[in-house]
């Protein structure tokens, strides 16, 4: 029986005593929040409130559509939208926990009010390097995703048995979607564990599947194959792939938000793929390249994003930004390829057999 608690003692106290005396709750997540961070918030949320404390979810901004469908998004305030209520409910909290994100700079312009906040803070989080300032901590990047983890939270605290099939559903998003359908990063037997405890909820995991993955737009399929058909630039000698999304791209095929989710991980079907890195200019700010690079086996694409994308993440899923053109950003992809070329031309396939 695999040990699915992951508090020390003490961390787990100082947690109980935090909900126990907070009554005012904000639980908040990162900039373009994608399904861990939404699937997390949801069901944290959820488990706060059947301890009877008063919760607010706020994010940032927009997640995609494809997560609109889960229980409870009709809840989530928005920072962008709504900024006066968002504003007001830092203000008011007197305890913030802080899901999938581990640096202020990663809630954008909601830092704001995060750190304005007279509340105690706690962190929960899977990424590297965490510098957010927080009465707790719990980072863990050996997890695959923080939905992995606040199930494993509740479980310890003892709140599985009341978990609501609703927060099942968000954990089981979250973690389905940060790793890629349980493609990568998805090994550990204890996911497995999680994820047969979480059926005992009774929801369809094969619909929440066709409900992410299979919820494109006519034109989000049209977008999808013309960036890989006419934008995918594949360098055969460093096994390794790019691509540029431009806004004239993104507006020719109706773009929104969520359209460009999980293209990245495409190239990696190449045989003997081991990077692909995808470039696309933000919706709104001029000069902003938004970065995202995916990995497979030893090749640690987050040295590359922080050496040359000012980002970082795991070892095969990273992400970054680079505050010029399109163009500039090519020039500096390619740069990246040629630095790491001696790890980028070990083939993947060759491990294909001998180490499965």
């Amino acid at each position: 029986m695999q040990q699915l608690e992951i508090l020390s003692d003490t961390a787990q106290n100082t947690l109980c005593q935090l909900i126990e005396t907070a009554q005012h709750i904000v639980v908040c997540c990162h900039k373009s929040p994608d399904g861990d961070a939404i699937g997390s918030s949801l069901a944290w949320a959820d488990f706060l409130r059947s301890r009877g404390k008063e919760v607010q979810t706020v994010i940032p901004d927009a997640f995609p559509d494809f997560l609109k469908w889960l229980p409870g998004t009709e809840r989530l305030l928005r920072y962008d939208k709504q900024r006066e209520r968002a504003e007001e409910a830092f203000a008011k909290a007197d305890l913030v926990f802080c899901l999938d994100f581990n640096a202020a700079g990663r809630v954008d312009e909601m830092q704001t009010p995060l750190e304005a906040s007279p509340a105690r803070r706690v962190m929960i989080d899977h990424h590297l390097n965490p510098t957010l300032a927080a009465e707790l901590a719990v980072s863990m990047p050996q997890m695959s995703s923080t939905s992995e983890m606040i199930f494993r939270i509740v479980w310890q605290l003892g709140g599985f048995e009341a978990m609501t099939r609703q927060a099942a559903i968000a954990i089981y998003c979250g973690m389905m979607t940060d790793t890629g359908g349980f493609t990568y990063n998805s090994t550990r037997p204890e996911i497995y564990t999680i994820i047969g405890h979480l059926l005992t909820k009774g929801f369809d995991k094969d619909k929440i599947y066709r409900n992410v993955y299979h919820n494109y737009s006519s034109w989000a399929i049209r977008f999808r194959g013309y960036i890989m058909s006419q934008k995918l630039n594949v360098i055969a000698d460093f096994n390794a792939s790019y691509f540029c999304i431009t806004r004239q791209d993104m507006r020719r095929f109706h773009f929104n938000k969520g359209d460009a989710e999980g293209l990245v991980n495409e190239p990696l079907r190449i045989r003997g793929q081991r990077l692909v890195i995808s470039l696309r200019e933000d919706t709104d700010k001029d000069r902003l390249i938004l970065v995202s690079l995916r990995s497979v086996d030893d090749f640690p694409c987050n040295e590359m994003a922080e050496r040359f994308f000012n980002g970082g993440g795991h070892r095969n899923a990273s992400g970054g930004k680079l505050f010029c053109t399109i163009d500039e950003a090519e020039t500096v992809v390619r740069d990246a390829i040629l630095a790491f070329a001696d790890r980028l031309k070990k083939p993947a396939a060759e491990s294909i057999e001998k180490n499965v």
